[in-house]
């Protein structure tokens, strides 16, 4: 425990300016317990350190797995020199084995900042230049190139809450405050040290198992988005591109500086909350069935079953012409010359109607037109006129009432009842986030995560919401989500979409109240749209046409110029 003398051999001066450092280092410990950076707490150790002891300069070392202790930071104050850190100019030293043999576990002794992580006690140097038990030769060497002269080493090994050796403090140089003179570093400044290494050593363990626990927790989200990946690869790249689309959407968001997002602004807490939920916003779809995900046309289920109406109308041709031989060989049996029986103009043209209506039916499998009610009619009225003989021997309608209410959906591919089951993940989604047990920053993943398909005019799904009950961030994911489906090239019910196309039909979204008009209007302005597409789209779809953004439905001229 760090005790103050109170003996009449200190004045009154000296015991104000310890009783002062001891207010400091619980101010220090304090702020080290709050820093979230590693680079700023290490850095902010150090400083301090030097700070309290008055010392010139210092090297911090942190542990590695492999027993090596790494420059993570140095400063000397006299010559300006600062490495490491946030300087932006790297250490080039090599990190300092702790062993010279890895498997005997022989220790590199002869060097200062060695012997204290290994040992795990405080070395306290009063002249490096006299000391005959550690190799100070690198330490020369500094001192020649920069014309210094390190005299005065406190070494302290940092160490964790179960006793781990994680780092090395080391400062030089204790400097007299009042002669400017080169001192040792005395008995009260080393228990300064020393505490402040105990409470640092703290604050680092505490914040690497953060960072691990963070690392963990993202090495989760991404397997459950590998996870839908495996199971459908036309949602497994949407659920890694929304995040990203997300978050350019938001920091555009937090840079106007006019209009209703003139206080919208994100701390990284915040950053770090919207990413999760853009990761995790479609993990319910993880249960959804993969014949419906994957549903690419109307007719398919495990297969496409367009290929059994394939098979189907060559049945009724060769039935037809199986008609027209039959006819022949009655007026052969007759004695009838065969020639008399010509091919019957009919069966050309119930051909002829048969491949139509094949190419007719394929068209409209694939589910990207919006199918009117004559082309429905169309199709009801050839499942009626046509029937057909199954395997059993059992004559049947053409077209089977499932067959038929597939073929006869308007637009998409998904039957109501599948669309429903689509929509369904949303559920799943929020049921599954709600489970988890949220640290305070991440409190809002499920609001963010859950709101993705809601619409401003409160007509959406799964709580029917209008805009005034959203968070800007759920309305920013909703954008995200609608423009990555609209672009994207793995689903498998359409093709990509050129840039332009895909804007003008986020623009008619958001003159029917689907899509937050400002936010349209900043995606616009901000230019998001180009930034995704350079990272994420192909350069024959970024380039397929030039955008003018004047032509785009919604588009809002006057927005931009009130920046």
């Amino acid at each position: 425990m760090l005790e103050i003398n109170t003996s009449s051999t200190l004045s009154d001066g000296e015991l104000q300016l310890r009783l002062g450092a001891l207010a400091t280092l619980n101010h220090i410990g304090v702020e080290l317990s709050t820093e979230k950076n590693r680079t700023l707490l290490l850095e902010k150790i150090l400083r301090e350190a030097t700070r309290l002891t008055n010392a010139d300069g210092g090297t911090l070392y942190t542990r590695t797995d492999d027993n090596h202790l790494k420059f993570e930071i140095l400063f000397t104050h006299s010559k300006g020199i600062h490495l490491g850190g946030t300087s932006g100019n790297p250490i080039h030293f090599p990190a300092l084995a702790l062993y010279q043999d890895e498997e005997q576990k022989v220790p590199n002794s002869h060097l200062v900042s060695i012997c204290a992580a290994i040992s795990g006690n405080t070395i306290n140097i009063s002249d490096a230049y006299s000391n005959t038990e550690f190799e100070f030769s690198g330490t020369r060497k500094f001192d020649e190139k920069n014309n210094y002269y390190s005299k005065s080493f406190l070494t302290v090994p940092m160490k964790g809450s179960e006793g781990e050796i994680i780092g090395v403090l080391q400062l030089i140089n204790a400097i007299d405050p009042y002669s400017g003179d080169i001192g040792v570093f005395d008995q009260f400044k080393q228990e300064l040290v020393e505490s402040l290494a105990s409470q640092a050593a703290v604050a680092m363990v505490n914040q690497r198992l953060l960072a691990e626990q963070r690392e963990l927790f993202d090495a989760f989200i991404r397997l459950i988005a590998t996870a839908i990946d495996q199971k459908s690869p036309y949602t497994g790249g949407h659920c890694r591109r929304v995040p990203d689309l997300t978050m350019m959407l938001a920091e555009a968001t937090a840079s106007v500086k006019h209009g209703v997002f003139c206080d919208f602004t994100m701390n990284d807490d915040d950053r770090y909350e919207l990413l999760v939920a853009g990761w995790l916003h479609d993990c319910g779809k993880i249960t959804t069935p993969e014949y419906v995900i994957d549903k690419a046309t109307k007719l398919e289920t495990i297969f496409d079953r367009i290929h059994l109406i394939d098979t189907r109308i060559e049945v009724l041709k060769r039935d037809a012409e199986i008609a027209l031989l039959r006819q022949q060989l009655a007026a052969a049996q007759r004695g009838e010359p065969i020639e008399n029986i010509c091919i019957n103009p009919e069966l050309n043209a119930q051909i002829e109607n048969l491949n139509a209506m094949r190419e007719f039916i394929r068209k409209h499998n694939t589910g990207t037109e919006w199918m009117s009610d004559e082309d429905i009619a169309k199709i009801c009225q050839f499942a009626r006129q046509y029937r057909w003989v199954n395997a059993d021997g059992v004559t049947v309608d053409f077209l089977s009432e499932n067959e038929l209410a597939n073929l006869t959906v308007r637009k998409g591919t998904l039957l109501p009842e599948e669309r429903k089951v689509i929509n369904h993940h949303i559920d799943v989604t929020i049921e599954m986030l709600e489970s988890l047990p949220y640290p305070k920053y991440l409190r809002n993943v499920v609001e963010y995560a859950g709101g993705h398909h809601e619409r401003m005019d409160g007509k959406g799904y799964p709580k029917g919401l209008t805009r005034e009950q959203m968070s800007v961030q759920s309305r920013i994911m909703g954008i995200a989500d609608i423009f990555e489906a609209l672009t994207s090239r793995d689903r498998p019910y359409k093709k990509p979409m050129p840039l332009s196309q895909a804007l003008d039909i986020l623009g008619k979204m958001k003159l029917d109240n689907h899509i937050d008009p400002d936010l349209f209007d900043v995606f616009i302005h901000e230019k998001v749209y180009l930034d995704f597409a350079e990272q994420f789209l192909p350069k024959e779809q970024n380039d397929a046409d030039e955008i003018d953004v004047s032509k785009i439905t919604g588009f809002n001229a006057e927005y931009g110029k009130n920046s």
